[in-house]
């Protein structure tokens, strides 16, 4: 399992809507993103804790080796 980075939600945001999501809501600082079934929530701090990433991933069904990979653009 590749190590999460450290990144903003905003970023976070960018690389799920690569994957094909879309924002379908947003309520003060949280983010909901969907595709099809699957969903997720993105808080927009500067900085995600790891923990809280990872948290989003499993929501959404992506594989943190899939999102890593998106991340640094081999998708």
């Amino acid at each position: 399992m590749p190590k999460l980075p450290r990144i903003s939600g905003e970023r976070a945001i960018a690389v799920l809507e690569h994957l094909g999501f879309r924002k379908a809501r947003q309520r003060g600082s949280h983010v909901v993103l969907r595709r099809g079934e699957s969903g997720c929530v993105i808080p927009l701090h500067k900085k995600l804790a790891v923990g809280t990433l990872r948290s989003a991933l499993r929501q959404a069904a992506v594989t943190p080796e899939e999102f890593v990979d998106a991340l640094e653009g081999r998708l």
